[in-house]
């Protein structure tokens, strides 16, 4: 009898992003594995975000998509937007990605499956631009893996601080985080974006 694989709930946070959708959403709700749904939060998007996602929703039934309640704006934002990610959630692991990321091949989730076991709980992942093969470190617990993140983070920026998972947000560190669900609000715990990187970079 064949072990049976995870399951995978891709979470992503949007913001005026109706490009990136229509450009990568299709890669995201494409894979070739069976067991996986897409839900995306929008954070009040003043563009046509939202309409594309209603779209979508009719044509793919992995997918689901929600909003930051008006009442619950906050400073943080991102981080509330993927509580609600996680609390819409209803597989084993969750995977928070970037959706102006460009190169999720559909062998993507088959990839994760096979390090989505026991022990790990966290995996951090970046992705070749131009293979599309997957890199993966591994981590059996979360507060470690921040200890050992925020020592590195702090080597390299020379700062007295660390937003260790500002690496969702675009030209950071790594492509996309995995957790296991029942460890995704401790994560997030850690997650502390400053004001400055919640504003898209210039280029």
């Amino acid at each position: 009898m064949s072990e049976k694989k995870p399951s995978f709930s891709i979470v992503i946070a949007v913001r005026d992003q109706n490009d990136d959708l229509k450009a990568n959403l299709p890669a995201l709700l494409g894979q070739k594995y069976d067991s996986f749904e897409v839900v995306v939060v929008d954070e009040h998007s003043t563009d046509d975000s939202s309409d594309f996602l209603k779209q979508q929703k009719v044509e793919n039934d992995r997918l689901y998509s929600t909003f930051i309640p008006t009442y619950q704006f906050q400073r943080n934002r991102r981080r509330l937007a993927y509580s609600i990610g996680v609390k819409a959630s209803k597989n084993d692991w969750i995977v928070f990605a970037d959706i102006a990321t460009t190169s999720f091949s559909e062998q993507w989730l088959e990839e994760l499956s096979e390090f989505a076991c026991q022990p790990w709980v966290l995996l951090l992942g970046y992705i070749n631009k131009k293979t599309g093969d997957v890199r993966l470190k591994t981590y059996e617990d979360i507060e470690r893996a921040k200890q050992i993140i925020t020592r590195a983070e702090r080597r390299r920026e020379n700062e007295g601080h660390s937003s260790w998972m500002q690496h969702l947000q675009p030209d950071t560190s790594y492509d996309f985080i995995v957790v296991r669900a029942d460890h995704a609000h401790e994560l997030l715990r850690f997650f502390i974006v400053s004001p400055k990187l919640q504003v898209p970079k210039e280029h």
